[in-house]
């Protein structure tokens, strides 16, 4: 499928739809044409194999968004049969045919167009774009983006700091204040394109921007550059910025700064500046999302009898009641006692508890265990029992 199909041929005709049909109907109707042209519906049916094939490339291309935007736009840009092979322009009884094969390819015999075995956007990006590759209106370079680091402890991560970073980055010059120009003096209007940035020449039918080669697209010229910078509006130096990180920020985060990067080119938009999060593990807590972890160990008996247990917080305690019989590995849940998002919201404690087997025990306790053990129910190991007895 060529760039030139999505001019010459009508998809929407195709599938028999309007060109404001929402992306359901266009589906449906490709189902429904799909199955009836289908060559295992229709053997031997010439007629119906072309049709099939021209709705399945019709709907490659209405069926799939972003190729049905830029389908509409070159059919927009272009007209539906304007530029079919030998039509005139409007006005222009007298004048050559255009042909679009003077686009893409196949018009004289070895000839090759501008966008021959191109993509439609390459077209776009060369209309729109002033043929140089890329978009964004004309002026003074937006600085670089500029990127750190930073480590929190881990109680500052979850109840939110303002952190003093100093920084040695590119910086906006202080002599010139951005513009480039030596003090005394200003940068004056291009005598080019005139403060527009872009210049503007015709090919044809069409014209064609691009940005103006003697002030780079800046729209002035300085004829006596800055001694600080060199004209460039930026010099490297050292700056302290007050960090804000919210509460709730978490290992790994990025932080966007907007504004906060490099200065743009003789005084063009800054850059962003991102901050990388970095959190020092806590020595109790640990972190799943919004909610905070904590191991806790307790004894046999405890577990078998069951207990109230004081557990912290960040913030202080609570109490947590450990039912008779908790194995090891449960789970309590203290709601509410996380971390706190922006919205007020705040996640859960989680407390793991563990069952603590002691190595050793006295005489005395294990006289109490071994009676323990003749008057508690089995383990419920009757199922594996009955597996092992076949091998003995």
């Amino acid at each position: 499928m060529s760039s030139k199909d999505w001019i010459e041929k009508d998809y929407y005709a195709v599938l028999g739809v309007a060109k404001t049909a929402p992306a359901d109907e266009i589906k449906k109707a490709y189902r429904k044409l799909a199955r009836e042209s289908h060559p295992d519906h229709n053997p031997g049916d010439p007629k119906a194999e072309e049709r099939f094939k021209a709705v399945s490339e019709a709907y490659a291309v209405l069926g799939d968004d972003p190729k049905r935007r830029e389908y509409d736009e070159m059919r927009s840009l272009f007209g539906s049969g304007a530029f079919r092979r030998g039509a005139r322009q409007p006005g222009q009884p007298g004048g050559v045919p255009f042909d679009v094969s003077d686009l893409f390819g196949g018009g004289a015999p070895g000839g090759g167009g501008r966008f021959a075995g191109g993509n439609i956007s390459d077209l776009f990006s060369s209309i729109f774009s002033g043929g140089s590759g890329g978009g964004g209106a004309p002026g003074p370079a937006r600085g670089r983006d500029i990127e750190t680091e930073v480590a929190l402890d881990f109680d500052d991560a979850v109840r939110g700091v303002t952190v003093p970073l100093t920084l040695r980055a590119p910086g906006v010059c202080d002599t010139c204040h951005g513009n480039g120009a030596k003090p005394g003096t200003q940068p004056r209007t291009c005598p080019v394109c005139h403060g527009a940035g872009v210049t503007t020449r015709n090919q044809g039918a069409f014209s064609f921007s691009e940005p103006c080669r003697n002030c780079q697209g800046v729209g002035t010229v300085v004829d006596e550059k800055c001694p600080e910078c060199q004209g460039t509006g930026g010099v490297t130096k050292t700056r302290t910025l007050n960090v804000r990180f919210p509460p709730g920020v978490a290992d790994g985060q990025r932080i966007r700064l907007a504004g906060r990067g490099e200065p743009g080119e003789r005084g063009g938009p800054a850059g962003d500046l991102f901050v990388h999060v970095k959190v020092r593990p806590d020595e109790l807590f640990g972190r799943t999302g919004d909610d905070l972890t904590l191991t806790v160990p307790i004894t046999f008996t405890e577990a078998v009898l069951g207990i109230d247990l004081r557990v912290p917080t960040l913030d202080g305690a609570v109490t947590l009641r450990v039912p008779p019989g908790t194995p090891s590995g449960r789970i309590l849940r203290a709601r509410g006692k996380g971390v706190t998002r922006r919205d007020g919201q705040a996640g859960d404690l989680l407390v793991t508890l563990d069952v603590v087997v002691p190595a050793r025990v006295s005489d005395e306790a294990r006289k109490a265990l071994e009676t323990f053990a003749e008057q508690s129910p089995p383990a419920g190991r009757e199922h594996l029992d009955a597996r092992v007895r076949r091998f003995d």
